[in-house]
């Protein structure tokens, strides 16, 4: 779809999205009817509410193994999933070019802006009270800025659509590229003026309407601009600092940027404005009563409510009561994933329920056998790379490597020998003795796989027997562990399937936003504002923040002198690979640190020996490339536009890099 047109008047062609918010239903899960005369949706409250709601509807999960989130170092994707045309892998490859389609992005979040300027339009005459406007007022300008934001994160300087254009409107009236930081300011303003004066917005929502905007996302979704502006990538170091909006020899001006696209020189100040953004959205969000799930009485109350067997800890050691914390920390953190915020997790501020492949698809071949004598299993489409696998921290709280070292951890040579673990002989050394969120979420070989699902046993998952979760094209045809581990992040720990095939994979609250994100934005300013990342007092408030979330885990608080090992900011980035694993942050943090290079270059991401059949031992375990055409370009920090949207708009420029 051209962006031209979207951002017209929306005419009765296209799909006015309505439906009434029910307390048996969460309003974005639900698949609203056409409605074809625009006079219907706002004749009355609830058709009006069904037209806010389906301004809401084009936000898309960060968690899907199909799109661009996918690309960066965290899991593999079996090479025979390019026959989709998954744009996980074509970026991944560096295939992506403005001759591909985006998977929706663009067109996607400049329709639902047309949309919501529609929707204000209709706003007005709509007979609900004006208190009641006001609310639904900033709710549509708050998701103008979400969408912006989503658009400017993903593409770079960006287009403001901040009115409807006439049918009758002429190409040379369509909206070209802005400056970087014009569209920051422009976005800030806009939260500041339309969305948080007056707190319009409530401060939580009740549970059906979980999902909706409140005044804590509104100022995380602020402070998460703030951060991207004052990130090295638009800080000074975009690696095409010549890029101009000329285009054919007619050039677009910012106003007080001229040509410009992009910052070329580091300014302090932008760090200065996220952190004080930040600080505003944490106060918010815990006045709101936001907290990190499990640092409260009653967190653990889920997993005792259904009577959930501890988890499997190969090789623990401690004294009873210290197994059973260890133990329970890891469910906690499986429930902080995937129980909702009408459940009782405030982690979350705001949640996503939309269904997406990803947990069957994460969940490894023949987990279990069938009545019927058929086997029932996933598509063991997600595989962390051992990049994911040796950078959750040990049981310590620090790196592994690190802790070998110091001879704290077997030596980096004897990770993939075998641990010694009774009755599990071929375990690996790096999958003992690791933190909590290595056992909630990820799974390894002749380790267990989520708590009761296969009806009601934990699965020891064999990722070397091609008749279990091993490989075996001629049996699972595409499917396989690319790496030889798995994830298990989303999966709820309750869920059980029987031996009929029943029971089903429920589908998690997707977080689009969470507590541990506002602590590590925070502490991630205050790190670059300090003076030495060490002494100051930046830097103290900065290992506060970051050791909330890291404390929160089940480890040891990270002390000055541990910046020894590693320098702040370097702790700060690995608590977000780690914390966040699989969410979509990974993508969007390489880009903005402009680390691209570093993690998404050929020959960067390994794996175990997985893709052949029939391995023994010694031959499976061995450290290897994984067999992709993995490539990285600079061009690659932001996404090209589809060719049709360049061509058709005499002010829009194509990203640096890419060809029309």
């Amino acid at each position: 779809m051209k962006l031209l047109n979207t951002i017209k008047i929306l005419s009765s062609s296209l799909i006015v999205s309505l439906c009434c918010l029910t307390a048996s239903c969460n309003f974005l899960e639900i698949v609203p009817v056409e409605q074809a005369d625009l006079d219907d949706a706002t004749q009355d409250f609830n058709s009006t509410l069904g037209f806010l709601h389906s301004c809401y509807a084009g936000i898309q999960s960060p968690v899907a193994f199909e799109n661009t989130e996918a690309s960066a170092d965290e899991y593999a994707i079996p090479l025979e999933y390019s026959l989709q045309g998954y744009n996980s892998l074509k970026v991944a490859h560096n295939l992506f070019t403005g001759n591909n389609n985006d998977g929706g992005k663009w067109s996607n979040y400049y329709r639902y802006i047309g949309q919501i300027h529609l929707f204000l339009q209709e706003l007005k005459k709509a007979p609900v009270s004006d208190l009641m406007k006001e609310e639904w007022e900033a709710e549509a300008y708050f998701l103008m800025a979400y969408y912006h934001f989503e658009i400017l994160r993903c593409y770079g300087p960006c287009p403001i659509s901040d009115r409807l254009l006439p049918q009758t409107a002429s190409e040379n009236e369509y909206p070209g590229r802005m400056h970087y930081d014009y569209v920051t300011d422009w976005i800030v303003r806009l939260l500041d003026e339309k969305v948080l004066a007056g707190d319009k917005l409530r401060n939580i929502r009740s549970n059906t309407e979980v999902g909706r905007a409140t005044r804590p996302i509104a100022l995380a979704l602020k402070a998460k601009v703030l951060l991207y502006a004052a990130s090295p990538l638009w800080n000074g170091k975009f690696p095409y600092p010549e890029w101009k909006n000329v285009k054919l020899g007619k050039t677009m001006e910012t106003p007080g940027y001229g040509t410009a696209l992009v910052s070329t020189t580091y300014d302090r100040e932008k760090w200065v404005r996220a952190e004080k953004a930040a600080q505003e959205a944490l106060d918010a969000a815990l006045d709101a009563g936001h907290y990190l799930f499990g640092t409260k009485a009653g967190d653990e109350s889920l997993q005792e409510q259904n009577k959930l067997p501890m988890p499997y800890i190969p090789n623990i050691k401690g004294t009873d009561a210290e197994i059973k914390a260890f133990q329970n920390k890891v469910l906690t953190l499986r429930y902080m994933m995937t129980a909702k915020g009408s459940e009782g997790n405030m982690e979350l501020l705001w949640e996503l329920h939309k269904t997406t492949n990803f947990v069957f698809g994460s969940i490894p071949n023949n987990m279990m056998k069938l009545n019927n004598g058929s086997e029932y299993g996933g598509w063991s489409s997600t595989s962390p790379y051992l990049y994911a696998v040796e950078h959750f921290y040990t049981d310590k709280g620090t790196l592994p490597k690190i802790a070998a070292s110091k001879n704290e951890y077997p030596a980096e040579s004897k990770w993939l020998d075998p641990a010694g673990v009774t009755g599990r002989s071929e375990l690996f050394n790096i999958c003992v003795g690791r933190e909590p969120r290595f056992y909630a979420w990820l799974g390894f070989h002749q380790g267990d796989y989520s708590s009761r699902l296969a009806d009601g046993q934990p699965v020891q998952i064999d990722t070397r027997d091609p008749d279990r979760q091993g490989y075996n094209p001629a049996k699972y045809n595409r499917n396989h562990l690319v790496t030889g581990f798995a994830i298990q992040k989303f999966l709820d720990p309750n869920t059980q399937l029987n031996t009929s095939g029943g029971g089903g994979i429920p589908n998690p609250a997707y977080p689009l936003i969470r507590m541990a994100d506002l602590y590590l934005m925070l502490a991630e300013c205050q790190a670059n504002l300090s003076s030495d990342g060490k002494s100051d007092a930046y830097a103290t408030d900065a290992l506060k923040n970051l050791n909330a979330v890291h404390q929160r885990a089940g480890l040891k608080a990270i002390t000055k002198e541990d910046l020894t090992d590693l320098p702040l900011m370097e702790w700060i980035k690995n608590e977000r690979y780690v914390e966040f694993y699989g969410e979509g942050q990974r993508y969007f943090d390489v880009r903005r640190w402009v680390e691209g290079g570093k993690y998404l270059a050929a020959g960067k991401r390994e794996g175990l020996r997985a893709e052949e059949k029939g391995l023994e031992y010694d031959e499976f375990r061995q450290r290897i490339k994984v067999n992709q055409p993995y490539d990285w370009n600079n061009r690659q920090y932001i996404l090209p536009i589809y060719y049709v949207d360049v061509n058709s708009n005499p002010q829009l420029v194509q990203a640096p890099g890419y060809s029309n």
